[in-house]
């Protein structure tokens, strides 16, 4: 396994796509063992590792939240967002810390929503006089909400390998997400007057505020009618992400009346080429994952990590540095997919909730997308405002330290993320 794991960090440190420098590493291992394993299982984990019903919540997600784009109600977010902050010290970097929240109800792709603020708000910022450095890491890290928040593809994946609810997962990202939102607000607060970036309007009346929250109220309602409907027994996950779909084109259709078929044809275009990359890292994942659990990898983590301590906290600790580190070489989704079944089970004998952990790993995965040397989401938004990367790294430090502590307060207070679940589906 241990040249597995060497050729999978050769295959990526040379540039290669994630999905292949997964699949042919895991291949590999194959070809230790063609007495015993017959390598025409690389072909069958591939297939099998797709075959799961729960996935198909992805492809649904990711089409609803295509839809949602083109209805308008971004747009919607994007003014409601402002209303709400754009008076308060630093006021376009606030709005984007608010309008990652709202997004997260309507996108659940951390990087999609990174895209899009850098791409309205980024420049209105530097035009604004705030750096390309503060600008883009303010539009980057608080896009991190976008993934916790409900419906989230991370936590959907978390749920279907760790076999956790992922109604249970939704009800915890909540709370987790305003946590995230009121932690980033005040970092953008602290650093806004230490750098003497003001207010981008006049506080808004009740009236513009109400107004513009009637406005995006279609938002609002999808992640409550999702959990609820989960909650009581309208649907599965997966159909939920069915409902989702009907739900974007009933908006788009019947009340903005924004969706017109030229905009449905991008939609599914943009669609297939999302889910095309995403399933096929998922399907080479099997290849590989199938090593991980043959030579009981879990098992030697598990002994290592409680050879140092069986308390919950310390062992939390230590995941969340080791998760830290993960995140800045691999993709977050292949972290879930490879991990998820290695951490669960160590975790789960040291007493902690699978759906406290599942928010915590997602906290620190997805840290990944932001943080050098391969964070999507960092990338994505450095070119589209030309930021150099050292100039973003300078100016990100205090809202990755924010997340980071955010995480750590998660994990002594459990009941930030569990209170809600376990009201709404009880203990």
């Amino acid at each position: 396994m241990l040249l597995v794991v060497i050729l999978f960090i050769v295959f990526l440190i040379m540039g290669m796509p994630i999905a292949f420098a997964i699949g042919i590493s895991g291949a590999t291992f194959f070809l230790q063992y063609t007495d015993s394993l017959p390598f025409t299982m690389t072909v069958q984990l591939a297939i099998s590792q797709t075959q799961n019903f729960p996935l198909l919540a992805i492809p649904l997600f990711i089409f609803s939240a295509n839809l949602m784009n083109e209805t308008g109600l971004t747009q919607r977010l994007i003014n409601l967002a402002s209303v709400l902050t754009g008076h308060m010290r630093g006021g376009l970097a606030q709005v984007s810390v608010v309008l990652s929240a709202m997004m997260g109800g309507v996108s659940g792709s951390a990087i999609a929503d990174a895209a899009m603020e850098a791409r309205i708000l980024g420049p209105e910022m530097v035009n604004d006089g705030y750096s390309k450095g503060y600008a883009a890491s303010v539009l980057t890290i608080p896009s991190n909400i976008t993934a916790i928040i409900p419906p989230s593809i991370g936590l959907i994946l978390y749920g279907t390998i760790g076999e956790v609810s992922i109604g249970r997962l939704f009800a915890a990202g909540l709370p987790v997400g305003v946590l995230m939102v009121f932690a980033l607000m005040g970092a953008v607060s602290i650093t806004s007057k230490k750098k003497g970036y003001l207010a981008k309007r006049k506080r808004a009346s009740i009236k513009e505020v109400v107004t513009a929250f009637i406005d995006s109220i279609w938002a609002f309602l999808f992640p409550v009618l999702l959990i609820g409907g989960i909650r009581f027994g309208f649907f599965t996950p997966a159909e939920a992400g069915a409902f989702a779909a009907v739900y974007a084109i009933g908006i788009g259709v019947f009340f903005y009346r924004e969706l017109t078929w030229e905009k449905f044809k991008n939609t599914l275009v943009f669609t297939i080429l999302d889910i095309g990359a995403i399933m096929f890292i998922i399907a080479m994942s099997g290849i590989f994952g199938y090593g991980l659990a043959y030579e009981q990898m879990g098992d030697l983590f598990a002994e290592a990590m409680l050879g140092i301590s069986e308390n919950p906290h310390v062992v939390l600790l230590l995941i969340l540095s080791a998760l830290l580190v993960l995140g800045m070489f691999i993709e977050s989704v292949v972290i879930i997919l490879l991990f998820t079944s290695v951490l669960l089970p160590m975790v789960d004998q040291v007493g902690v909730d699978p759906v406290h952990f599942g928010l915590i790993m997602m906290l620190m995965v997805t840290l990944g997308l932001v943080t050098p040397p391969v964070g999507v989401s960092m990338y994505t938004v450095c070119s589209i405002l030309e930021c150099p990367l050292e100039k973003y790294i300078r100016a990100s430090i205090p809202f990755i330290v924010t997340i980071i502590l955010v995480d750590i307060l998660i994990i002594f207070v459990p009941e930030i993320a569990l209170f809600l679940p376990n009201l709404i589906f009880g203990k």
